[in-house]
């Protein structure tokens, strides 16, 4: 039961980080920006190279995270902003465009083999009977922290409350003297952290290819949905109840129910536990479980 807790909550930290990014800007931009995963690619690629050229790891993320972060506000001001001028739908069909370039561009430029960040071979960590690796702790560690500055920063700083007043009712928060340009970059710039940060975290527990952003694509817009779009706190509890899902469906051993002593489901068909999920949700929930309404592509 331990072990099945600790497999949870590592899974739901692989997707929360993103799922609250793709929220966030939802919130403000008013269109599902499919690119988001890659920024989760982007930022470990970063992340390694840095790392290989002899900086700290932590110091080699928070450059990686910095760089994703100006992307992402840069890709909005000469991209997206301009395609939403025709609508939310042209401006997610953009985005699912500009995704697939960079998956391109890391195909010609880092190519399609794997690669692993170089930390020390340590024992294994025994937490309430259940083994966890240094990595996998680092990687818990780092998304708790996120959500935690995150959260002091959304509700203890002014800053944080113009963000929310924008998102609610923008024309009011203008109204009010609120820039509400300058927290549109503010939020941009901080999704492209946080799916980096996200993406740096699930490239160092397991490894880093080309393909960790589109196979996080599925799950992470499931949790998004789940906690309705524009709701970032609500995404967290998404990616806890898409987690809940995928987790309990890869320990359920199904062998008994056709005759065998062990049948267990293939680690890629998992996803179908997210799938299910939010067929499930758009069906009954369409709006997500936190919101009443959502304006939506």
């Amino acid at each position: 039961m331990v072990q099945f807790l600790v497999d949870l909550l590592l899974r739901a930290g692989d997707i929360a980080l993103v799922a609250v990014a793709l929220s966030a800007g939802y919130s403000l931009v008013k269109f599902p920006n499919i690119a988001i995963v890659q920024y989760a690619t982007i930022g470990p690629f970063l992340a390694y190279l840095i790392a290989r050229s002899g900086i700290p790891f932590a110091l080699a993320v928070a450059a990686a995270c910095l760089f994703v972060g100006v992307l992402a506000v840069a890709l909005n001001l000469l991209v997206f902003e301009r395609l939403l001028k025709s609508g939310s739908a042209i401006a997610m069909i953009g985005s699912l465009a500009v995704g697939m370039l960079f998956t391109a561009t890391l195909l010609v430029t880092a190519g399609p083999d794997t690669r692993h960040f170089d930390f020390a071979i340590t024992a294994l960590f025994d937490v309430f009977g259940s083994n966890v690796t240094l990595t996998q702790m680092i990687s818990l560690a780092m998304s708790l922290t996120a959500f935690i500055l995150l959260a002091l920063l959304l509700f203890c700083t002014d800053i944080g409350r113009c963000m929310r007043a924008t998102a609610a009712n923008p024309n009011l928060a203008r109204a009010t003297g609120i820039d509400a340009r300058l927290v549109v970059r503010v939020i941009i710039f901080l999704s492209g952290m946080l799916a980096a940060l996200g993406g740096t975290g699930i490239a160092i527990k397991s490894e880093l290819n080309i393909l960790l952003g589109p196979d996080l694509m599925l799950p992470v817009f499931a949790a998004a949905i789940l906690g309705g779009l524009g709701n970032p706190i609500g995404a967290i509890f998404g990616a806890l109840v898409i987690s809940f899902a995928e987790t309990l469906a890869a320990a359920i051993n199904f062998g008994p129910l056709v005759g065998q002593s062990f049948l267990f489901i293939p680690v890629n068909y998992i996803a179908a536990a997210s799938f299910l999920i939010l067929v499930v949700a758009l069906l009954f929930r369409p709006y997500g479980l936190f919101v009443n309404e959502v304006k939506r592509v």
